[in-house]
């Protein structure tokens, strides 16, 4: 080993000096000079540069602090850079977090931050006239003639599509712009009459009523009871959501209640008979019957009697004179409303000749004698036991009387309705009621 090579291994290994054995004299060395650390990983070096025989040494050394000094630099960046995406992440989040958070939130500490759910834009209201303006006759008329060639033998088919080109027609109408339960309810049987006919264009309307004619009797009749039906099942379901209960609300049926009204009364105006062929299922079965449902009946029965004044009076004494003689089924309001469908009749013009003449339907009277006996006890009852309506009746009754006594005199049918208005006349002069005739 040279002297070099020995003097530098001595220097590594830390010696301040060699053995006096090796030749070599104590050597001091220059003050070493404290720098202070560029950063964490920088190692602690000291080169030293008054001696060429060190200049390898500091040459390692420096080759190794700029090694160092690079790799703490590039992990610095990489740091640096992770260190503003999670800043610009946080960021982020703090921002979309602040536009959720409702006004006052920042005053309470952010102590209940809540999100805000975007509201859904309100769709527009269609009034039923709006809708009923968009309908075109033409159009109507072609799908007409489509579906009655495509089910020629189905007729039932027909209507029910026909039902459906009205539903298509309202759908855009909400429950809310047709309240149909309060119309009818707060409506006279003037105003009710033309729920909803009025905003149908006159065209749609002859069309539809041409088109209703040529169907058979027992085709509409099977259709008219279906969408009474429906009519119904939307009471049912408005009443008990009134009561509450959500599980009745949810099945509410698909139908636009608007197109059930609008074809059902056109129904009616162009074949009233086929409600008197409804009139047994209307008395036998309660669900027809109940207090709530009169308005229902009352505007069915106008709407048959706009076609056929008979009809009309002939559903009022059978189905509606019978309930005015019930104290419990009959309130000051439905009394009023029966009233007034049948004072809208006779008020028609060439009623009294079109009731008379139409007396007998088919072999049943419009005002059979037990209908009869009805009204005279309600025009004539006892002066204790008059009532603000007692006038309404005196009013009506000679009309009534006359159409009950409409008839071929000397005929078996006349003399039999003679014997039985005798037998209750007889009873009636006996409870002091001497003013039947």
């Amino acid at each position: 080993m040279d002297e070099n090579s020995a003097i530098i291994e001595a220097i590594l290994r830390g010696d301040d000096h060699q053995s006096q054995d090796s030749g070599w004299k104590t050597v001091s060395y220059s003050k070493r000079r404290k720098n202070p650390p560029h950063n964490s990983l920088q190692p602690s070096l000291t080169p030293f540069h008054n001696s060429d025989v060190f200049r390898s040494v500091d040459q390692h050394s420096e080759d190794r602090l700029r090694r160092a000094q690079e790799s703490a630099a590039t992990a610095a960046a990489a740091a640096a850079a992770l260190q503003s995406a999670v800043r610009s992440k946080q960021h982020s989040d703090d921002d979309d977090s602040d536009a959720e958070i409702p006004a006052g939130a920042a005053d309470n500490g952010g102590a209940e931050v809540k999100k805000v759910k975007p509201k859904k834009p309100k769709k527009p209201k269609v009034s039923v006239g709006d809708a009923a303006s968009k309908m075109d006759a033409d159009d109507l008329a072609a799908f007409l003639l489509d579906i009655s060639a495509s089910y020629e033998t189905h007729q039932d088919i027909q209507l029910m599509r026909f039902a459906d080109y009205f539903g298509r027609a309202f759908a855009s109408v909400s429950a809310a712009q047709f309240p149909w339960m309060k119309i009818l309810k707060e409506s006279t049987v003037a105003k009710m009459i033309e729920v909803p006919l009025s905003h149908i264009p006159e065209a749609v309307y002859k069309t539809s009523g041409d088109w209703i004619n040529q169907r058979s009797f027992e085709a509409v009749g099977s259709f008219v009871l279906w969408l009474l039906d429906n009519i119904h099942a939307d009471l049912a379901i408005h009443q008990g959501t009134v009561k509450g209960s959500k599980k009745v609300a949810q099945q509410a049926p698909s139908k636009s209640q608007v197109a059930i009204f609008v074809v059902l009364a056109m129904s009616l105006r162009r074949k009233p008979e086929v409600l008197i062929s409804l009139l047994p299922i209307m008395k036998e079965n309660p669900k027809y019957q109940a207090q709530d449902k009169l308005p229902v009946t009352v505007w069915m029965i106008s709407q048959a009697s706009q076609g056929d004044l008979a009809v009309g009076l002939y559903m009022w004494t059978h189905m509606l004179l019978p309930m005015l003689s019930g104290k419990s089924s009959c309130n000051p309001q439905s009394r009023d409303l029966i009233l007034q469908l049948v004072e809208r009749i006779l008020s028609s013009p060439k009623s009294r000749t079109i009731l008379i003449n139409g007396a007998v339907r088919k072999g049943e009277r419009l005002v059979p004698p037990s209908a009869l006996e009805l009204l005279m006890r309600a025009t004539f009852p006892a002066p204790s036991a008059r009532v603000k309506a007692t006038e309404r009746f005196e009013a009506m009754y000679p009309t009534l009387k006359e159409v009950a006594l409409a008839g071929s005199s000397g005929s078996k049918a006349m003399k039999q309705v003679l014997l039985q208005i005798m037998n209750f006349a007889i009873k009636a002069a006996g409870e002091g009621e001497t003013k039947l005739f």
